[in-house]
């Protein structure tokens, strides 16, 4: 018995029932079954009992197998569940942070565009009832005069910074700030009025008992104005009130509208009516332009009368780049060329070298004296594409194209002069037009040796010089023609081309009065001038480069090569002194050295024939 109760212990007979779904059960203890497998083997009852609850224990170790596998699945499960619900957390938190932060970027956005705006807005207008039966608005008023501005906006050709125009009802978005009931447009208003620099306008449209019209403008810091006339001129009083208010509201560019389309007298008033009360910023503007007209007007000591105009302009805005080029063509008209070699100096310092902050129109009276002529025709060509193929600065000096020709023609590009003078129409009644093309004309029908031609050329120049702003504009391009009239047997002409400057002073005269006195056989009347012209310009090449080609004529090779190779150090972009120095290099018989002159030229004057054929007589020697 005591053997039997063993048994009945080791099998777990008397052990409680595992609860359902248990995912553990007692384990078998393997002595108690080693032991319980001796004892069946003599008892048969017993074996049986032991065989049963192996099965048992079988079967268990199967149900608890499966049940372990359903529940990693289900694990699985739950696991994936709960990864996905990290991942949508952390998901909407990055959401949230990302709305979050571009709603702080938009309103920091918002915030600095109403501290920088510096617009002009137009509000509606009132209108008396009268007139609003007529179809007319406030809206429609205000529209008008928007249009205008607009217009007067875009036909100003300046430098001068321009002010946003609108109105003051687009741009009204629907979006609604949360819990506010203000929309994005009306925020974004209310953040120009407290921070911005806005300057609106509005104003009213009145009939009067006998049927004329009144409109009154105003704004901030504007002072009201009114305007009257016949009901049918609506237009008329809109158009002068969008030129008060432009010249209010934007009076550097108004300055600049008067100047450019001729309105003179209107410009100087307006500058001098302006400038005591205009901002600080407008200032420099408004005595650009103001000299400029002063110019325009064409009067006697006109250039050194604006000169300090340009200057002061510089002085309040050191980075106002036309300033600079204007004060270098005050000092051209005045004859000084040192002074404007010192200002376009001024003008890359102030601009950090070049390219730099600086246009590149603006060194063209700089790139003109030192002959850096491939530069100065890219600048043209630059500012013909950027305004309409007219470009900005052809007013006073005629057709930018037709300059852009007589560059050509000094880069010796012969080709590319003809298309441009063939396809550039000439104003035949505006003097500058005129003189301009007369001028590329002489130079490429000398450049093509036609001496007769040129001095027809050099005719009609001299009759649009007569004209008082062609000669203050360009009062040395005269003396280009002594030369060419001497050739010809006109002697007369060649001392009055060279005398029409009067008492200015200029290195080209100065170098074509050697060149006429050389070619009359006065040799030591010559070097005489040459002298002067380097003295008077130290720092321009061409009294050099003259002085050269004359002392190569007269067999001085040894001081022709010391005055081109000076010249080239003042116009290190000339290829025309190069090209001379390596003719002298060569008959001293430096081949090599001619060579090297030659490949120098050419970089700066690819399509010189002459050239070309200079280099390839040396090439052909094998050199």
């Amino acid at each position: 018995m005591a053997e039997s109760r063993n048994i009945s212990g080791l099998s777990g007979a008397d052990a409680e029932a595992p609860a359902e779904g248990s995912a553990t059960e007692a384990p078998l203890d393997p002595t108690a079954a080693a032991l319980a497998a001796e004892v069946a083997q003599s008892d048969p009852e017993l074996a049986r009992e032991a065989s049963a609850y192996f099965r048992k224990q079988s079967h268990l170790v199967e149900v608890q197998t499966e049940h372990l596998h359903e529940q990693r699945v289900v694990n699985l499960a739950l696991l994936k569940l709960k990864r996905f619900g990290e991942r949508l957390r952390v998901g909407l938190q990055l959401f949230f942070i990302l709305v979050a932060t571009a709603i702080g970027v938009g309103g920091i956005i918002m915030v600095r565009d109403a501290v920088h705006s510096h617009s002009v807005v137009i509000d509606p207008f009132e209108i008396s009832p009268d007139l609003a039966a007529h179809a007319l608005s406030g809206r429609l008023v205000a529209s008008e005069l928007l249009d205008r501005l607009t217009q007067l906006q875009a036909a100003t050709r300046s430098s001068a910074e321009r002010r946003s125009l609108s109105n003051a009802w687009t741009n009204e978005l629907s979006i609604e700030v949360p819990e506010t009931g203000v929309s994005l447009s009306q925020l974004e208003r209310l953040l120009k009025t407290r921070f911005g620099h806005d300057q609106h306008i509005s104003g009213d449209l009145m009939q009067t008992e006998t049927g004329g019209l009144v409109l009154t403008v105003r704004g901030d810091r504007i002072l009201p104005k009114t305007f009257t006339d016949q009901p049918r001129n609506l237009d008329k009083l809109l158009t002068e009130a969008s030129e008060y208010v432009f010249g209010q509201s934007q009076p550097g560019l108004w300055a600049a509208y008067l100047s450019n389309n001729d309105r003179i007298d209107d410009a100087i008033r307006f500058c001098q009516a302006a400038y005591a009360t205009a901002d600080y910023g407008e200032r420099p503007y408004l005595l650009n332009y103001w000299a400029n007209s002063i110019t325009q007007k064409a009067a006697d000591g006109a250039k050194r009368e604006a000169l300090p105009f340009y200057q002061e302009a510089v002085r309040l805005k050191p980075d106002y780049w036309d300033g600079y080029n204007n004060i270098m063509d005050a000092f051209m008209g005045l004859g000084d060329e040192e002074g404007t070699v010192r200002e376009g100096e001024q003008l890359l310092k102030a601009a950090g070298g070049r390219p730099g902050r600086a246009p590149e129109e603006d060194y063209q009276n700089w790139d003109e004296v030192v002959f850096n002529l491939a530069a100065f025709r890219a600048s043209l060509i630059a500012d013909m594409e950027s305004h309409g193929g007219v470009g900005a600065n052809g007013a006073a000096n005629g057709s930018e194209n037709l300059t852009a020709a007589r560059i050509d023609v000094q880069l010796h590009d012969v080709d590319a002069a003809t298309l441009r003078i063939k396809t550039t129409m000439v104003d035949e009644k505006y003097p500058p037009d005129v003189a301009t093309a007369a001028f590329a004309r002489a130079l490429l029908a000398e450049e093509e040796g036609d001496s007769k031609a040129a001095a027809r050329e050099w005719d009609a120049f001299a009759t649009a010089y007569a004209n008082a702003t062609v000669a203050i504009e360009n009062p040395r391009y005269i003396c280009f023609a002594a030369v060419t009239y001497e050739k010809t047997g006109q002697p007369v002409k060649a001392e009055a081309a060279l005398n029409a400057v009067g008492k200015l002073t200029f290195v080209d005269c100065y170098r074509f009065r050697g060149d006429l006195l050389d070619l009359r056989g006065d040799w030591a009347g010559a070097q005489t001038w040459y002298a002067k012209a380097v003295k008077l310009g130290p720092n321009i090449p061409a009294g050099y480069y003259s002085w050269g080609l004359a002392l190569a004529k007269h067999g001085d090779l040894d001081g022709a090569e010391a005055k081109l190779q000076e010249a080239t150090r003042k116009g290190p972009h000339w290829a025309d002194p190069l090209k001379a120095w390596g003719d002298v290099v060569l008959k001293k018989g430096k081949t090599k050295e001619a060579l090297a002159k030659y490949d120098q030229a050419l970089e700066f004057a690819p399509n010189w024939k002459e050239l070309k054929e200079a280099r390839q007589a040396i090439a052909k020697q094998g050199i």
